[in-house]
């Protein structure tokens, strides 16, 4: 019997299956119409698929690998494979390349890959550079080719397994102990090659009751997932906390990722969700859209939502001290702005958001300030997959923004200088915690392992500080191995200016610092060309937009908005005067995830997108380069 204070998933699974019996869990979109299913019934069929892995012969310990977009047969899928007392490798459906693909399947040593529709040419591209696949299992109703089953057979092996074999599930299931692996979760790569991240059953469900001391959900709250399930954020934050308050998930419908993505909008006003998930991405992707609608609606009534949105952030400040005698008198007419015109915006997202939960990376203090201010506070939180993944998180009460928020508990947590040495509160250095929610380790990857796990202690390669003058809040302020080194070997870090950049500008969709012992920084923009274009036109009725004149101008309020960080700019003082750019490279195309330079939580990727610029880099730092106005830059503009 597992020990009850160290619960596997499958202990957590069956208790609130038991406490919640035929309350919704899962909400799914069938054939246009909205499907409910209960918490015991999730259980169920968990047992079920489990037992019909077992009758293919899967194995304690051996893995599955699962590539799909969000849906109830991922879920029991995945607990059918826990319950067999297997490993899940649950692979990112936005992989495109092979290459990847094939290293997981293969890393892992999968006996089985189960694929949907939506991914199942992907899998068949490969299958036969996977040597251990043994079968391959598909959820949707689609014919099928050599060596391939549908889940609908696996269903009923498990059924008749079930019949002929009373009781071996339920013994399998036993069988899993707390420190079993449950998940080899691969990371994304954004600086290195991607390793195999070894999760226990017990790191989940530490991290869930660790998450719970910082992060509030109602009873009866509706999650909709519109983040991947491979990511643990998903399955943390997600399902299993919603599970543990008795609330319910809802997941996009869609056969393609295109479809998912208009599908978004038409779900929250359907399922009306009371939290997200989000990632900074999609945060700026809701304030763009919001934007956008509010100016379709005439000059009038974008300077009242303008004249809102100042009273309301002035109000709030870093919402821990927020209000105040001196801002009393903004509050009646919060209430009034509320009423006629942020209510019509929470609208658009259902009408009963509570708030979002934000991950993925780090969320510009301006964003935070914004969604706030319109009645849907994006709480940002921080971890990574090595911590099952979450370290800390604001939450409703409880939140300081610019601050990854209040540090869960129980778990350890140190500031570290360069030599390992502990860092008082207030001073900047490596985040190190340790902890139940602290990986097993790195699949196949001992020296990994040994150089990130210390003696218990993860070191997070996260560079950050606790709060002073409240030590229960923890502040990220970068990566280590995104930091810059300048020419007289000073190290800073860029994400705060390339955030604030990109969140605080609707003309700049990313900004990515570059310097490397250079002569000095550079900055890579990804422009928002229709904003540009749009904003030229007004300022100059009938000019040619294609035309260098034209080109020039757009390239002139880019240069503007980097530049307000400046002397004399509306953003100036934020960073020291050295650390910005003095040359801009205008890229010629967005990042996204098939281009390599944007990974699947919505994080950029460093290295590939300085290895697409290498040379653009390299002209920023001539004289000629260091001139915004160069041919490269109008011909990447225009």
């Amino acid at each position: 019997m597992a020990d009850i204070k160290k619960p596997t998933i499958i202990d957590f699974v069956s208790k609130y299956a038991d406490k919640y019996e035929s309350d919704t869990f899962l909400r799914e979109k069938v054939d246009g119409v909205w499907t409910e299913t209960s918490f015991r019934q999730t259980h169920n069929e968990g047992k079920i698929y489990g037992a019909g892995f077992m009758a293919l012969g899967l194995g304690k310990g051996d893995r599955v690998s699962l590539i799909s977009e969000g849906r109830n047969m991922w879920i029991f899928t995945e607990l059918g494979i826990l319950y067999a007392g297997a490993v899940n490798v649950p692979l990112s459906y936005k992989l495109e390349s092979d290459q990847d693909l094939i290293f997981r399947i293969n890393h892992s040593d999968s006996r089985f890959v189960v694929a949907s529709e939506m991914e199942i040419e992907k899998v068949r591209r490969v299958i036969d550079r996977c040597p251990t696949v043994e079968k391959v299992i598909v959820f949707d109703d689609i014919p099928l080719k050599e060596n391939e089953m549908s889940v609908k057979e696996l269903r009923e092996m498990g059924l008749k397994f079930m019949e002929e074999n009373p009781g071996a599930i339920e013994k399998r299931m036993a069988e899993v102990k707390p420190d079993d692996y449950a998940n080899i979760s691969y990371t994304s790569g954004t600086t290195a090659d991607p390793k195999g991240i070894l999760l226990t059953h017990r790191n989940y469900t530490a991290n869930v009751e660790q998450g719970n001391s910082v992060i509030g959900i109602d009873k009866g709250d509706i999650m909709l997932i519109i983040l991947p399930l491979d990511h643990c954020f998903a399955h943390v934050a997600g399902f299993y906390t919603m599970m543990f308050h008795g609330g319910s998930i809802a997941t996009v419908p869609g056969k393609t990722p295109s479809a998912q993505l208009r599908n978004i909008l038409p779900s929250m006003q359907e399922v009306h969700p009371n939290v997200m998930l989000s990632v900074p991405a999609l945060s700026r992707s809701f304030k763009k859209a919001i934007e956008g609608g509010v100016k379709k609606k005439g000059p009038t009534v974008e300077k009242l939502y303008n004249f809102a949105l100042k009273n309301a952030i002035a109000y709030n400040k870093e919402y821990y001290n927020r209000g105040g005698l001196l801002q009393c008198w903004r509050k009646p007419l919060m209430a009034l702005f509320d009423k006629i015109l942020f209510k019509s915006v929470r609208d658009t997202f259902g009408g009963k958001m509570k708030f979002f939960v934000g991950g993925g990376a780090l969320l510009d203090i301006n964003l935070q300030r914004y969604f706030c201010a319109i009645g849907i506070p994006v709480f940002q939180g921080y971890g990574l997959s090595e911590a099952t993944p979450i370290i800390s998180a604001n939450s409703g009460g409880h939140a300081r923004f610019s601050s990854s928020g209040r540090i869960v508990k129980p778990m350890d947590i140190k500031i570290c200088d360069e030599d390992g040495k502990s860092l008082p509160y207030g001073q900047t250095g490596e985040i190190v915690v340790r902890g139940e929610n602290v990986m097993a380790g790195y699949w196949k990857n001992p020296e990994a392992t040994a150089k990130t796990v210390v003696d218990g202690w993860l070191h997070t390669g996260d560079r950050g500080y606790i709060c002073k003058d409240d030590p229960d809040f923890l502040y990220v302020t970068g990566r280590f191995k995104s930091l810059l080194i300048s020419a007289d070997g000073e190290k800073y870090s860029p994400e705060g200016y390339e955030d604030g950049l990109a969140d605080g500008s609707k003309f700049i969709d990313w900004a990515v610092l570059y310097n490397n012992q250079s002569p000095w920084t550079s900055v890579i923009i990804v422009p928002n060309k229709a904003a540009l274009a749009e904003e030229v036109q007004k300022k100059n009725p009938g000019i040619d937009i294609k035309s260098d004149e034209a080109c020039i101008k757009m390239l002139e309020i880019i240069k503007g908005e980097c530049d307000s960080y400046r002397k004399g700019g509306k953003n100036e003082g934020l960073f020291p005067e050295k650390w910005l750019p003095a040359s801009i490279v205008i890229a010629e195309e967005g990042f996204n995830e098939q281009n390599g330079m944007q990974n699947s939580t919505g994080k950029m990727v460093r290295r590939n997108v300085e290895k697409r610029y290498a040379d653009r880099i390299e002209f920023a730092m001539t004289a000629d380069g260091k001139d915004i106005f160069n041919k490269q830059n109008i011909d990447a503009i225009r």
